[in-house]
């Protein structure tokens, strides 16, 4: 008994135990779209209450399980918008090798797989992270300009591509990732991200990060 439950599946929004996420949750997680802003990234949902919990159990807590919706919610998005249609391939935003090794995957890469399989498109890595690795994770919005360096690889050109991360807070990192695949001759590159921080001004934690409730149970 205590093993089963040691394993039990438990929902990466609520904790409630059945499903990887739970039909409350799923209805959470539709019909809310993030703020317009300047950053030009199609994003799916807003990176506050259950969404956020869903992210970032997927970074942080290994529930790879819940990309498959993560990138379902993103593909939905991605048609309401009608900017897929003339795509070559999806890549993501890789993070850094570090932070690879410790987790033992890349998340940006296991949304961009979902998306590429659901759109029926190849998922490539086009995209190396250059330089000192710096975590956007607890950075300002001011702090997150200051943007990672990334070099495509030469077979993007002449070629659309679309770029997935799972967070879009100002759109420095996929705005690099974006430069990177043009300077390398890429004909034209979508930026998207599952969620998005909402702007300062329409938030009432203007300044904070508001601590992760399943990180800080323990």
């Amino acid at each position: 008994m205590l093993g089963y439950m040691m394993f039990e599946t438990r929902c990466a929004g609520c904790e409630r135990p059945g499903a990887a996420i739970c039909t409350t949750c799923r209805i959470a997680l539709i019909g809310r779209l993030p703020q317009t802003q300047e950053h030009e990234v199609i994003a799916a949902v807003p990176f506050a209450g259950r969404a956020r919990d869903v992210v970032l159990s997927l970074k942080y807590r290994n529930r790879r399980q819940v990309a498959r919706h993560l990138g379902s919610l993103l593909v939905n998005r991605l048609v309401e918008s009608g900017q897929y249609g003339d795509l070559d391939s999806v890549t993501w935003a890789p993070t850094s090798a570090k932070r690879r090794r410790h987790r033992g995957f890349d998340q940006g890469e296991e949304i961009a797989r979902t998306v590429a399989r659901q759109l029926g498109l190849p998922c490539r890595r086009l995209l190396d992270r250059r330089g000192v690795p710096v975590t956007q994770t607890g950075r300002t919005r001011a702090e997150r300009l200051d943007a990672p360096e990334f070099a495509a690889r030469p077979d993007v050109a002449g070629t659309s591509v679309l770029v997935v991360d799972d967070v879009v807070t100002t759109g420095a990192t996929l705005h690099a990732a974006r430069d990177a695949l043009l300077q390398q001759g890429a004909r034209d590159v979508v930026l998207a991200a599952v969620a998005s921080t909402p702007a300062p001004s329409s938030s009432r934690s203007r300044g904070k990060v508001l601590p992760f409730r399943q990180l800080t149970a323990a």
